[in-house]
């Protein structure tokens, strides 16, 4: 089983940086991709961002690119998304998810397992 849970969460202020991590643990050696989503008060869950376990390939939302960057640590088993240039349009929960597949690593059905979600919330 894997387990996933998120941190780094918090109150910003436009134009502020946040770093969101992902902890892993349980049977993660064989992971395909993870990624990051976030789910906005009456929205639906949207990708935000992913990366290759093995390779590394990293994939972004357009309303992303270019502010925030998806990394991994192998060594601590952890995924990170530094966020830059937070806007007020950012706001939302953010979740970690993982698949152990080779799968388009964009959509949500891609993922078998996900973190409980950590709250960003950038004011004005």
């Amino acid at each position: 089983q894997v387990q996933l849970v998120e941190s780094g969460g918090g109150l910003v202020q436009a134009g502020d940086s946040l770093t969101l991590s992902c902890a892993t643990s349980g049977r993660t050696f064989t992971a395909g991709a993870m990624g990051w989503f976030r789910q906005a008060p009456g929205k639906e869950r949207a990708f935000v961002a992913a990366i290759r376990w093995i390779a590394g390939t990293t994939y972004y939302a357009d309303s992303v690119k270019g502010r925030f960057t998806i990394s991994i640590d192998n060594t601590k088993n952890t995924m990170y998304l530094q966020m830059n240039g937070l806007k007020p349009d950012d706001t939302a929960v953010y979740y970690c998810a993982l698949t152990q597949l080779y799968r388009t690593p964009t959509v949500r059905s891609a993922y078998d397992y996900w973190g409980q979600g950590t709250q960003v919330t950038v004011s004005s």
